[in-house]
C-alpha cells in the first residue's frame, strides 16, 4: 500500500500532467463531487488539493460525521435515506445501539475546525493545540485518538453501503481524497489513450458546447472540420479492418 501523503501528492501530479492545454484543475476537479464519494468536508477537499495539512479529528467523531454523510448521499431508489433499523438489522445489530452511537457524539458540540484563513494566521505552536481535539469528560484539550467504534459495527455499516468493509468510515482525509480521485485520474488516462473520449463524454461534448460562442466563425470551421477528419478516419479504418476480414473468410 501507498504512503497516504506521497499517495495523494502522486495521484495529484498526475492528474495535472494529463490535463492538457486549454483546461486547468478546476475544470476537471469537482470539489462537491470529490466531498461526496469521500465523505470529506469540503473546505477540507480545498486544502488537500492545495498541498495543506488539514486540522486533526478525533477517528470516532470522523466515523459518525461519516455514518451521518452516507445516510445523506446514498439514498434509497425513492429518494428516501436507510434508517437506522435498516442499515443496524443489516449486521445483527439493534438500531439503539447505532443511534445512540450517532445522537452521542452529535448532542456533544464539536469545535469548529479552524478555517484556512485563520490556520496560516497562527503561529506553528498554536496551529498543533487548534488540531487537538477537547475531550468530552474533562473539556481539556487532546491529540486525536488512533481508535474507534467497534470494528464489527464499522465493517457491518461499510457492508451495508459498499457491499464489504473497505475502511472508508475511519480512513484519513488523505487517504479518502486520493480514493475518490482515482476515477478522475482513469478518465484523464483514457483521454490521452483516445483523443475521441473526451468529445464522446457528456461532459466533453457540454464543454465544447459552452465554449463554442467563444471562438470566432472560422475557429469553429476548423473544430468542425478536425471532427469530420478523425471520423472519416475511424470509418476508413473500420472499412479496411471489414475487407481484410472478408478476405480472410473467403481464402478457408
Amino acid at each position: 500500500m501507498r504512503e497516504t501523503r506521497p499517495a495523494l501528492a502522486e495521484t495529484l501530479s498526475r492528474i495535472g500532467s494529463l490535463i492538457g492545454d486549454g483546461r486547468s484543475r478546476d475544470d476537471v476537479l469537482d470539489v462537491e463531487q470529490l466531498s461526496n464519494e469521500s465523505g470529506v468536508p469540503r473546505d477540507v477537499v480545498r486544502m488537500l488539493l492545495d498541498g495543506e495539512e488539514p486540522p486533526a479529528e478525533d477517528i470516532t467523531d470522523r466515523i459518525v460525521r461519516r455514518i451521518v454523510h452516507l445516510r445523506e448521499t446514498r439514498l434509497r431508489p425513492d429518494g428516501t435515506r436507510h434508517s437506522y433499523d435498516e442499515i443496524a438489522a443489516s449486521y445483527g445489530a439493534s438500531r439503539a445501539s447505532l443511534s445512540n452511537l450517532v445522537n452521542s457524539r452529535r448532542k456533544t458540540p464539536s469545535p469548529q475546525m479552524p478555517s484556512r484563513q485563520a490556520l496560516s494566521r497562527q503561529e506553528p505552536s498554536e496551529r498543533v493545540l487548534s488540531q487537538q481535539v477537547p475531550s468530552q469528560q474533562t473539556g481539556e484539550r487532546r491529540p486525536a485518538r488512533s481508535g474507534g467504534p467497534l470494528a464489527s459495527t464499522q465493517a457491518g455499516i461499510e457492508t451495508f453501503f459498499f457491499g464489504q468493509p473497505n475502511g472508508w468510515l475511519s480512513a484519513e482525509p488523505q487517504t479518502s481524497l486520493d480514493n475518490a480521485l482515482q476515477s478522475v485520474l482513469h478518465g484523464l488516462e483514457r483521454e490521452v489513450a483516445d483523443p475521441m473520449a473526451r468529445l464522446r463524454g457528456t461532459h466533453g461534448l457540454r464543454e465544447l458546447a459552452a465554449r463554442a460562442p467563444q471562438l470566432a466563425e472560422e475557429e469553429l470551421q476548423l473544430v468542425t472540420d478536425w471532427i469530420d477528419t478523425i471520423l472519416q478516419r475511424r470509418n476508413a479504418q473500420r472499412v479496411r479492418g471489414s475487407g481484410s476480414d472478408s478476405s480472410h473468410t473467403e481464402g478457408h
